[in-house]
């Protein structure tokens, strides 16, 4: 039987992206790459405010 992973390896796919040439594609690409960014920047964000409320959550608990 094979271990579960306890904590996936970071997805290192933005140094490839930052090193991509941006003039080979079309507005509409960029456009498109644009809103993913946008999209992955708020699902980071959202994590970041989950971790920060349950960090207050349990800091509340101890000083009880």
């Amino acid at each position: 039987m094979e271990e579960e992973r306890v904590r996936d390896v970071p997805d290192l796919t933005l140094e490839k992206i930052g090193k991509q040439d941006l003039y080979a594609m079309s507005v509409g690409d960029l456009q498109e790459r644009i809103n993913s960014l946008k999209t992955e920047i708020a699902r980071c964000e959202q994590a970041i405010a989950q971790r920060g409320s349950t960090k207050s959550a349990a800091e509340k608990l101890f000083k009880l």
